[in-house]
């Protein structure tokens, strides 16, 4: 039986601040927004190309709190320029070697081994990590 991630909650305070971030900044697609009553709102986005999309929630308590979230690309200086162009501040490129984070780009550029990060404005922490394989197997 195949298990498939589709869907993952990301707390917001302000569902609207945190829509626009995800539309224009990251470059996301929206695939609802949905009210049901007043207090009841879901917006689900979606990275392009991804099988996976993200739920904005409306939950103050609790928003910031999602941190760890990876997205894979397989060039990620052009990456890190597109969101610096969609007006998003990531990080710079980094790399660990024996469990100790480096500045730069890893020196071999080896798949899962080069990253940036970025926050929403919630405080929610992403990863962005290099995968230059996916691109030659055509994933």
């Amino acid at each position: 039986m195949d298990w498939k991630l589709e869907l993952i909650v990301v707390p917001v305070k302000d569902v609207d601040r945190a829509k626009n971030f995800y539309l224009e900044g990251c470059g996301f697609e929206l695939i609802a927004d949905h009210r049901a009553g007043d207090d009841f709102r879901v917006v689900q986005l979606v990275p392009q190309g991804s099988g996976c999309a993200i739920a904005l929630m409306r939950n103050p308590q609790a928003a910031g709190s999602l941190q760890g979230l990876h997205l894979v690309v397989t060039d990620i200086e052009a990456g890190r320029s597109e969101m610096v162009q969609r007006g998003v501040t990531p990080s710079e490129l980094f790399h660990f070697v024996e469990g100790a984070q480096h500045a730069g780009p890893h020196p071999d550029r080896s798949d899962y081994n080069t990253f940036f990060a970025f926050s929403d404005p919630d405080g929610n922490g992403w990863l962005v990590q290099e995968v230059r394989g996916r691109a030659e197997e055509g994933r």
